[in-house]
């Protein structure tokens, strides 16, 4: 930016005038970008020269008003120095701001994503996860490495983004980070949210990202089917670590518990209610209660492992890379090509749920999920489910229209 584009004037409010005094307003000018401002100074309308932007004569007022004016354009002038040897793009408002001392002088990219994480960081044990607050901050790691590929800078004023910005970040994410379209998706997502939330408390005026979109295109997560469930659990494993992951696994798809849940369950957590045992805790990752009713299954398999029960904890020594490996190996072990991981469990018991006809909100709360819409991207409907669905509809339509013949 050329520093012959900046220039600092002084003038009058004729139209504010009260018996013969004027106020001094001041005007910034940048590159196009027009700024006032009260000088907090008056002077009689007949000593102003407007041509020289001062007052005239040498009269003890004149000086001292002029040496207010020379005191304000120096200051301004070191603001936007300082301002302009920071940033690529100096508006006059930021150097208004900066000279008046009003909120901050301008708001940056990577200075907005790092007081959002901060904020999101004290959710963290209340109804945030650290996992989620970590992949925040390598989200904002990924954006300062744009900026220092792409603009050779530390940072970048909010005012400079452009829509283009965010769909070159994108490309960045696939081809310098190498992430999948899911992880693209997140990373877009919540630096379009940092800016959004910049646009709403008025730090910037406008959204450069407000019509960008991104397709998250996120892989269908495999879940078993009721037959390969069976086969799971009639099989015989020679070794004992395989058999104790294969109960875990088992009783997760039967209660719809994550593993950080299944892990954290205690003998505290497990209640009778009218003659049955229920579990009825809070998820780890939400906080959010849900309750499970056991059923036969997974009742078989505490009682399995009671004599091996340490501190109120059902399942003990439980470290989830552990048994990352064993799992899929496990699977295969059983016949099974599907890509299963633990997580799989829950979209298993949902799917399962729904075909034999429990209500998507029943299924929604024994999941846990602040949100139905959650519970439907977890839940699979299978033919059979359909095909049940469409011959009781069927049967009903019978009922009704039975007697019925079609002119």
């Amino acid at each position: 930016m050329a520093r012959s584009t900046f220039k600092v004037l002084f003038y009058v409010n004729g139209s504010k005038e009260r018996n013969g005094i004027v106020p001094i307003m001041g005007r910034v000018t940048i590159n196009g970008s027009v700024a006032q401002f009260s000088c907090k100074q008056t002077i009689p309308k007949t000593l102003w020269d407007a041509k020289g932007n001062r007052a005239k004569g040498k009269s003890i007022e004149a000086r001292d008003i002029n040496h207010a004016l020379d005191n304000i354009k120096a200051q301004i002038i070191k603001h936007y120095q300082r301002i302009s040897d920071r940033e690529a793009y100096v508006t006059a408002e930021m150097v208004r701001n900066a000279y008046q001392g009003i909120g901050c002088e301008y708001e940056t990219l990577l200075g907005a994503f790092d007081k959002d994480n901060a904020t999101f960081q004290k959710r963290v044990g209340t109804d945030r996860v650290k996992g989620t607050y970590m992949a925040r901050v390598r989200a904002r790691n990924h954006v300062a490495a744009f900026i220092k590929a792409n603009y050779k800078r530390s940072d970048l004023s909010m005012l400079e983004l452009t829509p283009d910005f965010i769909k070159e970040f994108a490309v960045f994410l696939s081809t310098d980070r190498g992430l999948q379209n899911g992880s693209i998706w997140t990373n877009c997502m919540w630096l379009k949210g940092v800016v959004m939330r910049a646009h709403f408390n008025g730090l910037i005026p406008r959204n450069p990202f407000a019509q960008f979109h991104i397709s998250p295109n996120i892989k269908e997560r495999e879940y078993l089917t009721e037959e390969e469930l069976k086969t799971l659990m009639t099989h015989e494993f020679a070794d004992a670590k395989l058999s104790y992951i294969r109960d875990i696994f088992v009783f997760a798809s039967f209660t719809a518990l994550s593993f950080v849940d299944v892990k954290e369950l205690t003998t505290d957590d497990i209640v009778e209610v009218n003659g049955e045992k229920w579990i009825l805790s809070k998820r780890h990752k939400t906080k959010v209660p849900f309750q499970v009713k056991l059923l036969d299954i997974p009742l078989q398999i505490i009682r399995r492992y009671e004599e091996f029960q340490t501190d109120k904890s059902i399942f003990p020594n439980l470290n989830y890379w552990s048994i990352c490996k064993p799992l899929k190996k496990m699977i295969k072990e059983c016949g099974i090509t599907k890509d299963i991981s633990f997580h799989c469990a829950r979209h298993g018991f949902a799917t399962l749920a729904l075909s034999k006809g429990m209500p998507i909100e029943s299924v929604s709360r024994v999941l846990g999920h602040t949100n139905i819409v959650t519970t439907q991207l977890y839940a699979k409907i299978t033919t059979q489910k359909i095909d049940h669905d469409l011959t009781m509809f069927g049967d009903k339509l019978n009922q009704s229209f039975g007697n019925t013949t079609m002119a």
